[in-house]
């Protein structure tokens, strides 16, 4: 009975005190939050959107959102501010910041602190263990006083504004003993990696930083490393090791994209059995894949773009947990038919472009029912488009240009495409109906085909178009009055057609359109002004036409304007131009040949041009921009147009 009495009482004794804990676990010194308050003060925030509005000294500050307090000494330990849409300089010398003795963990990401420096008396917040000030606003150099934070284990610094000054890197590697991650993004650190860092490391990200020299091979031996990332810095040499990794079993994530690997990928890989996803793009790595690569089995992203690999694409099915694959801009060869195996059921990316591919696509690709981006553009594929390929339900960019595929476009059967590129083919018939219906359609390219038919006005019902690229087909008919009211799109190509007509297309002010091809159809009468709505246009080409017009000199005011192109039509009158107006003054090239100009060439005409005069030595090539070209980065996946968008020569 007294043992139980005995227990009781402790019971009772343990409870009061908890009880008694508890009540004190919630008391914010005035001081602090009095600094608290002082801080917020010294910034501009928006009342109904920031959640610091609802600081409120009436409030015990350990109940603020992002405040945390030790349930102890109610002293502030954790400060979490991250976008809290703070908008101000950042005064060292007055803020109470500091003040905060206690913090452990500080969050002063995605604010915006005007191009502040960074305050060295982050120095002397002695306990923080994690810091993070990226995406804040900062600009200048990293104090040196960062390195003093002896017991921080997270630094997270995003910022191209920001930079290090020389060795200040590697002394920050070499005092912080206690790291265990270390992110830095677009931060100028312009510096080797030093040899001697935190061997609790487990996170390294460093992306286009400036790194250079070789990187250290005890990084690839860190015990306790899980993500490794130096994407983008090409002056960084990487050299595997040949035999195992001591971090061949923790690491999972080993992000190499445009760093100097030059060389093959060594046997060593095939140890790194816990990796999920494994990124070495654009380093110049040539030969085959090792076999022991091929027992990953557990990565779901793999990107080897942008190398000289070789070898049997068909290698790959193995990886059979993939979500996203990028294999792009390599020398693979072989054929398709392992995209018929049933364990692609969780694809939702695939990138073999710019191989050596041969043979048909398969017929049969039901197990690809995640497929969102399906990319196989420049190879060397023939036959017909199989039916599967327009089945596939979660279809939202398809790449097949520059193949010799054949047979009819059919329709698709997915509502969520944004990019449909299959230009540079041999495909026949009329554009599918379905392809108008695409609300999402952003990119149509379907130029140098066998395309009949007429361009269906439905097609300005895709108003989210950017990039419609339908020339040298067989298409006929007028052109679509309403296609320059799609507000966004920017390249219009429908040369060398048989498009007939006036050109009675609105050009609505406030359109984006910077190129124009229509030459090489038979379009005929005069030159819509409503053209003078394009402020944004830098290529027109009304070349080869039966346009009847006198000389445009109201183009002129485009002051954006670099390529115009008005040869062989049948444009009349006299060529009159005055110096006074500067009209054409950004204008590169000009071809007004085979036309009925009459008259002399007025000296005022070739006065304005003073674009022309500017010469630059890096270019031994006539040519201006020339084909469109659609090119995908392979870390980002972002459209980029880049090359040739003009030519007349």
């Amino acid at each position: 009975m007294g043992y139980v009495k005995l227990v009781f009482l402790m019971l009772f004794s343990l409870l009061c005190k908890l009880a008694f804990c508890s009540s004190l676990s919630h008391l914010c010194p005035k001081d602090q939050a009095l600094a608290l308050l002082q801080f917020k003060h010294m910034f501009t925030i928006d009342p109904y959107s920031s959640f610091l509005s609802y600081w409120n000294k009436n409030i015990d500050c350990c109940s603020w959102v992002g405040v945390h307090c030790d349930e102890m000494t109610g002293q502030v330990t954790e400060l979490n501010l991250g976008d809290s849409q703070l908008q101000g300089k950042f005064h060292d010398s007055n803020s109470s910041l500091f003040q905060l003795s206690s913090l452990k963990r500080l969050d002063l990401s995605n604010n915006n602190f005007s191009g502040s420096l960074i305050p060295p008396k982050f120095g002397e917040l002695s306990s923080l263990t994690h810091l993070d000030l990226s995406n804040s606003g900062f600009s200048g150099l990293i104090p040196e006083e960062i390195s003093h934070l002896s017991k921080l284990q997270v630094l997270s610094i995003q910022s191209s504004l920001l930079s290090f000054r020389p060795n200040n890197f590697e002394l920050l590697l070499k005092n912080l003993t206690q790291l265990r991650e270390v992110e830095f993004y677009d931060v100028n650190i312009s510096s080797t990696i030093p040899l001697n860092f935190s061997s609790y490391l487990t996170t390294l990200f460093l992306q286009n930083t400036q790194l250079y020299g070789v990187l250290p091979e005890r990084v690839f031996h860190l015990s306790n490393l899980k993500s490794l990332d130096l994407l983008d810095n090409p002056q960084l040499t990487v050299r595997f090791p040949t035999t195992k990794w001591n971090s061949s079993a923790s690491l999972m994530e080993l992000d190499l994209y445009s760093v100097n690997a030059t060389g093959r990928i060594p046997e060593s890989f095939g140890h790194l059995t816990s990796l999920r996803t494994l990124t070495i793009a654009s380093c110049n790595l040539s030969g085959s894949i090792p076999k022991p690569l091929w027992n990953l089995t557990n990565i779901y992203h793999l990107d080897l773009g942008y190398n000289h690999l070789e070898g049997s694409i068909s290698n790959f099915f193995r990886f059979g947990k993939l979500t996203e694959l990028y294999l792009g801009n390599n020398n693979f060869d072989g054929q398709l038919e392992f995209l018929s195996f049933n364990g692609w059921g969780q694809l939702e990316q695939l990138d073999f472009s710019f191989n050596s591919l041969t043979g048909p696509i398969p017929s049969n690709l039901s197990g690809l029912q995640n497929l969102q981006v399906f990319f196989l553009s420049s190879n060397h594929l023939n036959g017909t488009i199989p039916s599967s390929v327009f089945s596939l339900p979660s279809l939202t960019n398809l790449g097949l240009s520059d193949n010799h595929l054949s047979g009819k476009i059919q329709e698709f059967e997915s509502g969520t495409l944004s990019e449909v590129d299959l230009k540079q083919n041999q495909l026949q018939g009329p554009i599918p109906k379905s392809l108008l219906d695409q609300m999402s359609l952003q990119h149509l390219l379907l130029s140098y085909n066998n395309l009949s038919g007429k361009i269906a006005s439905t097609i300005c019902n895709v108003n989210m178009l950017q990039v419609l690229d339908l020339g040298s087909n067989n298409l006929e008919g007028a052109i679509p009055q309403c296609l320059g009211e799609i507000s966004g799109l920017v390249i219009l190509d429908l040369s060398n057609n048989s498009l007939s007509g006036t050109i009675n297309t609105n050009f609505s002010i406030g359109n984006q359109l910077k190129v124009i091809k229509l030459h090489g159809n038979k379009l005929e009468g005069k030159i819509p002004r409503s053209l003078i709505n394009c402020t944004y246009l830098e290529v027109l080409d009304l070349g080869n036409n039966e346009l009847n017009d006198t000389f445009p000199k109201w183009l002129g005011t485009l002051l954006n304007l670099k390529i115009l192109s008005l040869r062989s039509n049948m444009l009349h009158g006299p060529l009159k131009v005055s110096k006074n107006q500067n009209l054409f003054d950004r204008l590169q090239i000009i071809d007004a040949s085979s036309n009925g100009f009459s008259g002399s060439l007025p000296a005022s005409l070739f006065e304005n041009f003073q674009a022309m005069r500017i010469i630059d030595q890096n270019v031994t090539t006539p040519g201006y921009l020339g084909d469109i070209e659609l090119i995908y980065e392979s870390h980002l996946r972002t459209p980029v147009y880049v090359g040739d968008l003009f030519s007349v020569y």
